[in-house]
């Protein structure tokens, strides 16, 4: 009699063995971008920490940035305190979030391959008010949900290290207040998005602004228009944090001029001369390029 348990378990164990094989051959292929032209670890754990020695407003915390591609993988992400504790654990995971959230809503010059397409650049910090109840993009922020899986695995001891578990994964997420920053390459190409936790919403704007710059990837100017160029008249800051937010009269959220302002924050007051509070004027901040 031929024992069909010695025939097929073979056959069976091959074909785990390939498919395996294929899953993880898709796994490495999935992705189109790869990390190889941004910053990786060592980079971005140097530009986070000078941009926030330099950040005097806010609460002066320490802080966490992540740094992903195009296709929104995780390519580093860092901490700028003695430890993973120095800073606000559950910033880590918002900063990846701000990350994927100004990579996925900001576009490059390849967009005009459209019947009425064109570059746009957002930050975080300008979808606040669009969000909000009546606002013209209400419900986006519970839309591309963190990849929970992703954000949450272990080891703990690893996060904010060169071996972070996000790094090579997809985080996902939406945020949408200051803290996130699309990645313009020297020829103005969209590379991927910087995300900054840790302190103020409005800090976390001006560090994850000095923090691009000194990674030497914020070429928008003459090339790549935003909202704050387009709705508050900041050429020179095409993606910059917007505060024209009155109070309502009829009482819950204030209303937005332009409708892609944000909130100001504690110790983080708008800027004086310039219309409507451009707080990287302010506080000293370099010039897209």
């Amino acid at each position: 009699m031929i024992n069909l348990k010695n025939i097929v378990s073979p056959c069976l164990t091959l074909t785990f063995i390939l498919a395996g094989n294929a899953f993880a051959d898709d796994r490495d292929n999935r992705d189109g971008e790869s990390c190889n032209s941004l910053p990786g670890y060592a980079a971005l754990k140097s530009a986070l920490s000078a941009a926030t020695n330099a950040e005097g407003s806010g609460l002066n915390l320490n802080m966490w940035g992540t740094i992903v591609n195009r296709d929104g993988i995780v390519c580093a992400v860092a901490f700028t305190g003695t430890s993973r504790g120095s800073q606000w654990p559950g910033s880590r995971v918002i900063s990846a979030q701000k990350a994927n959230t100004a990579n996925a809503f900001s576009l490059d010059a390849s967009a005009q391959s459209g019947v009425n397409g064109g570059p746009l650049v957002l930050s975080t910090a300008n979808l606040f008010s669009a969000v909000q109840p009546g606002g013209s993009l209400f419900g986006l922020q519970e839309s591309n949900p963190v990849n929970t899986a992703v954000a949450y695995q272990g080891p703990a001891t690893a996060f904010g290290t060169s071996g972070d578990p996000m790094v090579g994964q997809r985080i996902g997420g939406v945020n949408v207040f200051g803290g996130g920053l699309a990645l313009y390459d020297a020829s103005h190409k969209l590379v991927g998005g910087i995300g900054v936790s840790g302190d103020t919403s409005c800090s976390d704007h001006n560090i994850a602004w000095r923090a691009r710059h000194n990674l030497n990837l914020d070429f928008l100017l003459g090339s790549i228009p935003g909202v704050a160029q387009l709705f508050a008249g900041d050429a020179a800051h095409p993606d910059n944090i917007i505060f024209d937010i009155t109070a309502n009269p009829g009482g819950g959220t204030g209303i937005s001029a332009s409708a892609f302002g944000h909130p100001t924050c504690l110790n983080n007051p708008p800027s004086a001369p310039a219309s409507p509070g451009k707080a990287p004027v302010a506080s000293g901040l370099p010039s897209v390029q």
